[in-house]
């Protein structure tokens, strides 16, 4: 095992990606071996999971270890017979794919980076795009993990509420070693991209804009230009029919996209109708390339299906406060699933992303404006992002938040597992 020891003494990441949060961990610990991770975790006082570093928020962060799942044997299990293959955690999307569209199978859905680590962003509640697209955790089903006192657990959805409260979990439960995904026969997509959808037209018909393709997102500057981005994924063999050359007054690009407009597209998956296999053109951003340096914050809301032209209606209207530090922001929709801790839990969503400028101080009072002006909405943030909601507002959104402050004190009793972000936004139980 390393851990992060150099001949000057202890050395560990001092940031996240994005270098907006600074880690106080002394040591990153990166065991090659469960029964080795077993003894990490039993034989520290306070310990947290680190995935691929992507989250903007101190969800991660900790006083105790950190401790990387990524030196695990890289685990790639398929079982046709259940449709389902299981897969070490600290494996990225990208690296699962190939393997498994090359056996003929396929994930239902990719978020925008293939570059992230399964585990981190199912414990987040990461997502992707569509309709009838659930998140990235709605297609596990079972897990592996290490509890506080080192016991290896595992869960499966047989087994019912314990299970739907341990998969986007934060970290809370325990170390996620292994998780078993859904899987489906591999499939080909062609991605379209249209440029300059006016914002009144989003407004208007945003449920006509979502549902034309198997996973669509809107890329905009908020900008009273309102010259917005659409891109259609679209399964081959079940497209809906081409829209129209000017579709709700847009055009088809003439060329490849990058979502900020005038970026180079080189690292952008292929769009123009050509067809591609599911994990070439589901995610925004190609495996082999960076998509950015990390030069930026993010931030993200989930509010119900059924209030997303107020909310859009909403960010619109402060438009003039958003634009100045926005890099873009890219809009989506999620089914509903029943894991607790999903953003999408129990509804139908739409998500409203933002990648800022670099800025805090600048960014935060935007930050603050967006959550005042979609607060009738009932937004839930994405915990990986940054956010400044009050902790009684986020957990009121929350049907089951209770259920599961009670499930991570049955599984840690001691709070070894919690930290600084837990302790705010889902409390020990007293």
């Amino acid at each position: 095992m390393t851990d992060g020891r150099g001949p000057g003494g202890p050395v560990a990441p001092t940031t996240n990606w994005a270098g907006n949060v600074t880690y106080r961990a002394a040591r990153v610990l990166r065991p090659s071996s469960v029964d080795e991770l077993r003894r990490v975790v039993a034989g520290s006082p306070r310990l947290r999971p680190l995935g691929t570093g992507h989250s903007f928020s101190d969800v991660v962060d900790t006083t105790g270890d950190l401790v990387s799942v990524a030196g695990l044997p890289p685990t790639v299990e398929l079982d046709e017979d259940r449709r389902s293959v299981t897969v070490g955690a600290g494996m990225r999307y990208g690296e699962l794919a190939e393997p498994l569209h090359r056996a003929g199978w396929a994930l239902p859905n990719l978020g925008s980076l293939p570059h992230i680590c399964v585990a981190g962003a199912v414990a987040t509640g990461t997502h992707g795009s569509g309709d009838a697209n659930g998140c990235l955790a709605a297609s596990v089903s079972g897990l592996e993990m290490v509890t506080a006192a080192g016991d290896l657990v595992h869960l499966t959805r047989a087994e019912g509420d314990r299970f739907r409260g341990a998969v986007v979990a934060l970290g809370a439960l325990g170390v996620v070693t292994r998780l078993t995904l859904d899987v489906v026969p591999t499939f080909e997509v062609r991605q379209h991209v249209y440029d300059g959808l006016s914002t009144d037209n989003l407004l208007q018909h945003w449920d006509e804009v979502f549902s034309r393709a198997y996973s669509v997102s809107v890329f905009t500057d908020w900008s009273h230009q309102g010259n917005h981005q659409v891109w259609l994924k679209e399964r081959v063999g079940d497209e809906p029919r081409r829209p129209d050359p000017e579709w709700l007054g847009t055009r088809p690009a003439d060329g490849p996209r990058h979502p900020i407009p005038g970026a180079d597209a080189d690292s952008i998956t292929e769009q123009q109708g050509v067809p591609g296999p599911w994990h070439e053109r589901l995610p925004h951003f190609r495996l082999g390339f960076t998509p950015s340096s990390g030069d930026e914050l993010q931030s993200e809301y989930l509010v119900p299906r059924d209030r997303a032209a107020d909310a859009l209606a909403a960010v619109a209207r402060i438009a003039h406060l958003v634009s100045p530090v926005l890099q873009v922001s890219e809009v989506r929709t999620v089914a509903a699933d029943d894991l607790w801790l999903s953003p999408a839990y129990g509804r139908d969503s739409l998500a409203i992303h933002f990648t800022w400028v670099s800025d805090t101080a600048a960014v935060l009072p935007v930050v603050a404006a967006v959550e005042e002006a979609v607060m009738p909405c009932a937004p839930r943030p994405h915990w990986g992002k940054v956010f400044g909601m009050a902790p009684d507002d986020v957990r009121a959104t929350y049907d089951r938040a209770d259920d599961f402050r009670s499930l991570a004190a049955d599984l840690d009793p001691s709070g070894k597992l919690r930290n600084d972000f837990l302790d705010r936004y889902l409390p020990p139980v007293p």
